[in-house]
Parts: C-alpha cells; sequence; structure tokens
C-alpha cells in the first residue's frame, strides 16, 4: 500500500466544527462538518474520529496539521498544530485553491459574518462583523423556530414568493418584533421568508460590505450559503452572479490544511491523540492590578499551555 503524505486542517466555529485532510495536490481526502454545541474539545475529538473512519482503508501520513476558527489556539494545542491562523487568511487561501480568480468573499456563518476583497490572488481589504446576531444563521434558525419550520426549507420556500415582505432586520430585537406583526397583519408565510432572506442581505451589505467596492467573481460561503433564497437576494441586490460551491463549507479548514505545510510539524501525529483527556480551566491572575484571566489547557491532568497574561507575573509553567 502506497503512504500518503496528508495534512490536517481544522476550522472551529461557535457555531459548527469543520475538517479536512487533503493530499499534496489539495484533494479533499476526508472531511466532515458538525455542530460544536458550546464544547469544542468534544467537537473536535468527534470529528477526528470520523475523519479517522473515512480512511481507514489508506494508508495515511499527516505531515502537517492546521487550525482556524475562534477556537484555533485551544484546538492547536490539542493537536500540536504547527500552523494556527486567523479566519481570513484561512478562508482566502482555501478559495484561492478553487477559484483562483475571485475577487470578492461573502461569508456568512452562524454568529459572525465576513467580507474579503482579493486582488491578483492577494487579500487587499476586509470586514467582520461579530457583535451582532442580525443577519446571520443563529438569527435565521431563531426566525425558523418562531414560524415553526425548519431553516433548511427556507430557501425553496423563499423562491415561491412573489412579493417579500420588508422585515426591519438591523436588530435581531427588532426584526423578531417586526416578524410577528407582520405575521399577525395576513402576510403569506413565504413573503416573509424571502423577505426575512432579502433582510439578511441587506443588513450584510449596509454593515460589513459598507463602503466596499464589490467586484466579480463573486463567491459566497458559510452555513448560510445554502440558502438559496440568501443567494437570489443577493444575485438582485449586487447584480452579478453569485457562485456557492458544494464546499463552501470546508474553506477555511481547507485553506489552512494548505497553509500547514509550509512549516514542520511539531511531533509525529496519531489520530490516538484524541483519547487523551484534555480539560480547560480559567484562572484570575493577582499578581498586579491587572487581574488577567487566564486559560490553562491541561492533558491528562499535566499543563500542557496558558494564556491571557498580560505579564511575566502571569505566565505558569
Amino acid at each position: 500500500m502506497i503512504t500518503i503524505n496528508a495534512y490536517l486542517g481544522v476550522d472551529i466555529g461557535s457555531i459548527s466544527t469543520k475538517a479536512v485532510i487533503i493530499d499534496e495536490e489539495n484533494n479533499i481526502i476526508a472531511s466532515d462538518y458538525i455542530w460544536t454545541k458550546a464544547n469544542p474539545i468534544h467537537a473536535v475529538k468527534t470529528l477526528i474520529e470520523n475523519l479517522e473512519k473515512q480512511i481507514q482503508n489508506k494508508d495515511i501520513k499527516i505531515k502537517g496539521i492546521g487550525t482556524t476558527g475562534s477556537a484555533r489556539k485551544l484546538i492547536g494545542v490539542m493537536l500540536n498544530a504547527n500552523v494556527v491562523k486567523n479566519e481570513i487568511t484561512a478562508h482566502a487561501i482555501g478559495t484561492l485553491s478553487l477559484h483562483p480568480d475571485v475577487r470578492t468573499i461573502f461569508e456568512i456563518g452562524g454568529q459572525d459574518s465576513k467580507i474579503i476583497l482579493i486582488e491578483d490572488g492577494i487579500v487587499v481589504d476586509y470586514a467582520m462583523n461579530t457583535l451582532c446576531a442580525a443577519g446571520t444563521g443563529a438569527f435565521l434558525s431563531s426566525q425558523a423556530q418562531r414560524l415553526g419550520m425548519n431553516v433548511e426549507d427556507f430557501g425553496p420556500i423563499a423562491l415561491t414568493s412573489k412579493n417579500p415582505t420588508k422585515i426591519a432586520a438591523r436588530c435581531t430585537v427588532f426584526a423578531e418584533s417586526d416578524l410577528v406583526h407582520k405575521a399577525q397583519m395576513g402576510y403569506k408565510k413565504e413573503d416573509i421568508i424571502a423577505g426575512l432572506c432579502q433582510s439578511v442581505v441587506n443588513n450584510y451589505l449596509n454593515n460589513v460590505g459598507k463602503g466596499k467596492k464589490i467586484i466579480s467573481p463573486i463567491i459566497f460561503q458559510g452555513g448560510v450559503s445554502k440558502n438559496i433564497g440568501v443567494k437570489k437576494a443577493f444575485e438582485q441586490e449586487v447584480g452579478e452572479n453569485v457562485i456557492v460551491d458544494e464546499n463552501g463549507h470546508l474553506m477555511g479548514a481547507l485553506g489552512v490544511a494548505i497553509l500547514s505545510k509550509s512549516t514542520p510539524l511539531k511531533s509525529e501525529f496519531t489520530f490516538k491523540i484524541m483519547e487523551a483527556d484534555f480539560d480547560t480551566k480559567g484562572i484570575e491572575c493577582k499578581g498586579c492590578s491587572n487581574h488577567c484571566e487566564i486559560i490553562c489547557v491541561r492533558k491528562n491532568q499535566k499543563l500542557i499551555d496558558s494564556w491571557g497574561n498580560r505579564c511575566n507575573k502571569g505566565a505558569l509553567k
């Protein structure tokens, strides 16, 4: 059996956790997408187990490990990753590997959104929205629950609307109040849903995309990109075709896996690493007036890393 040199990329966010294993040519050998459920350690353990099952009939040697997303440092420590990168870089590299001519990336995830502008294969500008959930996947999920339906059904239903209802979606609280009001007035459900999709797009363009020069080709990714109602609303607003890649939800993981090729792996990786007992604990340093909150990571009760201190008085060994 031929040994395949491979690279692992993990993108762990507040809502979902994604991972890929790629070969030397950046082909995806294995991939998975699961919910984080507010427990990134357990999510990654499950993810690694799922990936191992997908490659059990292949001789895979992991030569690089990269992590990205909101819990990238924690998971990077767990996996002994050789590359830990921010989401902007990871998403750009992943998207460029499949769409080298991309100029604009729309990304809407579970609790945040971002726009990335690219010129000649280089990120020249970007913006992120992490302060408000309005216009994100979490926002759409909560409205779907309020309407008594699955958010996965939003897209097809939105496409049947001939007169989308205007929904005030600059704030989640106002949007929910407006949605209830419109439903009580007798607006059709498909028109309300189409209006929600439109409001997500308007919120994104007026906040994250404000002042940005949007140039085609445009790639739309993140969990919300699977909603064809939102995709259609984007195309109507920007007047351009918006591309949704079938692996759009994996772009961050793909990008950081590619980046992991750049430096040597810290130590040999084995899938059995996830059998270890990992634990985190926050402590308050009282060494000075900063009172820094320090996060400690332990593996089998042994401290392996910590961060959060702003001076040497808070350094743990």
